[in-house]
This record gives C-alpha cells, sequence and structure tokens, in this order.
C-alpha cells in the first residue's frame, strides 16, 4: 500500500510561537502596551511585511506605488515590527518555543512508524541569528520527540509545495494556507480552530476544508483515513464528518 504523504505546520500547529511572541513583546513594552490588541502575527505575515519593503526600493515600482507601499508599510509595522527584529535578532530564536501539547509530537513519531506514513514538516519562519530555520526546526522537532523530521522552509504558498511534495493532507492553523492547498494541489487540508470559534469551522467547511479543534483530533482524523482509503464507504462517512468535499 502506498504511504500516505502528510505535511505539518509548526508555529500554532505544533509549536507555541504565540507564547513566545508575548514574552518578547512584553519584555520591550509596558504590560499595558502587550496587553494592547496588537495582531500577533504568523511567520507569513512577517514574510509579507519584508517583500513589501524589497519591493519599495525595487527600481520598477512606480511613484504611487511605492506612496501605497509606505502606507501601507507605516500601519502594519511600529511596534509589531520592532518585536520581530528583536525576534530574528535571538540566536536559535525558534529552538526555544514550547510544544503546544507535549505529548503530539512523540504520538505523531508513532503513528508514522506504526502506519508508515511520510511525515513533512512545513513552515515559512523568517531567519533569526544563529542556525538556519531548516537546522533550529530540525533540532526543535527532535528535542520534543521526532527524531528523523523532513523539514521544508518555504518561501512562498502552501499550495505549490503542497503539490510538489504530493500531499494528500495537510495539516495547519491558517486558513489561507488551506484554501492554498485547495487551490494549487489535490491535497486535502485539515484546519485546527478554537474549539469555541464555531464561526471558522462553519467557514472552513463551506470551503471543503476539514476541521480539527486540537493537534490530537488532526492526528485522530488521519489515522481514520489511513484505515478507511480503501473502503469507500466509510472514507465517505468520515469525508462528511470531517468537512472534505
Amino acid at each position: 500500500m502506498t504511504s500516505l504523504r502528510i505535511g505539518f505546520d509548526m508555529d500554532g500547529t505544533l509549536a507555541d510561537l504565540s507564547a513566545a511572541y508575548a514574552e518578547v513583546e512584553e519584555r520591550m513594552f509596558s504590560a499595558v502596551e502587550a496587553a494592547a490588541d496588537f495582531e500577533r502575527p504568523a511567520p507569513e505575515a512577517r514574510q509579507e511585511e519584508q517583500q513589501a519593503e524589497q519591493e519599495l526600493e525595487a527600481p520598477s515600482a512606480t511613484e504611487q506605488r511605492r506612496r501605497n507601499l509606505r502606507r501601507d508599510i507605516r500601519m502594519s509595522s511600529g511596534h509589531r515590527d520592532r518585536v520581530w527584529r528583536a525576534i530574528e535578532a535571538t540566536s536559535d530564536f525558534w529552538t526555544t518555543l514550547k510544544p503546544i501539547d507535549d505529548r503530539a509530537i512523540v504520538r505523531l513519531y508513532a503513528l508514522t512508524e506504526e502506519l508508515n506514513w511520510e511525515v513533512f514538516f512545513i513552515t515559512q519562519r523568517p531567519a533569526t541569528a544563529g542556525g538556519t530555520v531548516q537546522r533550529q526546526t530540525h533540532n526543535w522537532l527532535v528535542k520534543h520527540g521526532y527524531p528523523t523530521p523532513s523539514v521544508i522552509p518555504l518561501s512562498g504558498g502552501r499550495g505549490r509545495a503542497a503539490a510538489a511534495l504530493k500531499l494528500d493532507y495537510l495539516v495547519d492553523d491558517t486558513p489561507q494556507n488551506c484554501v492554498d492547498v485547495l487551490a494549487d494541489s489535490s491535497a486535502r487540508a485539515i484546519l485546527i480552530v478554537d474549539a469555541d470559534d464555531r464561526s471558522a469551522a462553519a467557514s472552513a467547511r463551506r470551503l471543503g476544508i476539514g476541521v480539527a479543534h486540537s493537534i490530537h483530533e488532526a492526528l485522530d482524523v488521519l489515522v481514520k483515513a489511513t484505515e478507511t482509503r480503501n473502503n469507500p464507504s466509510l472514507f465517505e462517512k468520515l469525508r462528511k464528518l470531517v468537512g472534505w468535499k
């Protein structure tokens, strides 16, 4: 039987970037400022900011485009940009994150061995001082219970990567990444959403994105997908339960 090929996002899915970001933010700003309603972005958002800065300097940019870019950068930068610059200056920052669930990565490795999955860890983390993103992520996964990780750092969308890797499934906590996968590959997506976020779950299901409320629930779905892959009637029940089209 052909092995399932599964991609896992890192931050917000396996690693707790939000907590680490908050710690850096609180060290840099007062408690009142840090608690204000600033968005704590995923690595993909930081990459978009850096690309906007590069485009601003491009010789081909029109003056109007430069004005628009300057406005967007001013609106999105400031407070958030200072936090990200502090993160990027921290040696081996990505090795310092805590797992969202201490048991999840150990369980994932056990399932990989038991069910013969081919697993890829996909990330758009920005570079920091110290080792490369790939090396830091590899070391973090080994430390937390996955001794043989395949880490794929990306600089573009998840959909094309999923297609190139011939993924069957992607587990992610970002709706846009799941949409990219549906648009540009044949992979099915599982979006991890908070149990009380019914709106996000409903929106995902309307798009044909599967929904799970934790990494363990996502792993349960993948186990059932493996067990039912050669039984169309059982897989159809799973498809409807999860939300896939």
